[in-house]
């Protein structure tokens, strides 16, 4: 066999075992960093303050608050000491 086959052949193994086990140990080190991660049960969405204009079933388009409504609260909250969950 040709010296230069057998060394790109030797080297291409090379490379693919060491994919394999790289792929493997990260792998296993994701996994052991997402113990104990859990989806959360409800849609994170379902307490915004926007609301749906066309109530429930509508068509999926939000109604946006106003500059100044929003202003008007930060410097409300901010007054008062401020909690954030206020409502």
């Amino acid at each position: 066999m040709n010296p230069a086959v057998a060394f790109t052949l030797i080297l291409l193994s090379l490379m693919i075992g060491g994919g394999v086990v790289s792929a493997s140990w990260g792998y296993t080190l994701g996994s052991q960093a997402l113990t104990g991660v859990r989806q959360p049960e409800t849609r994170p969405t379902s307490g915004t303050p926007v609301t749906r204009e066309s109530g429930a079933g509508g068509d999926g388009t939000a109604a946006f608050l106003s500059e100044a409504d929003i202003l008007q609260e930060v410097k409300s909250r901010i007054q008062s000491g401020g909690s954030a969950s206020s409502n």
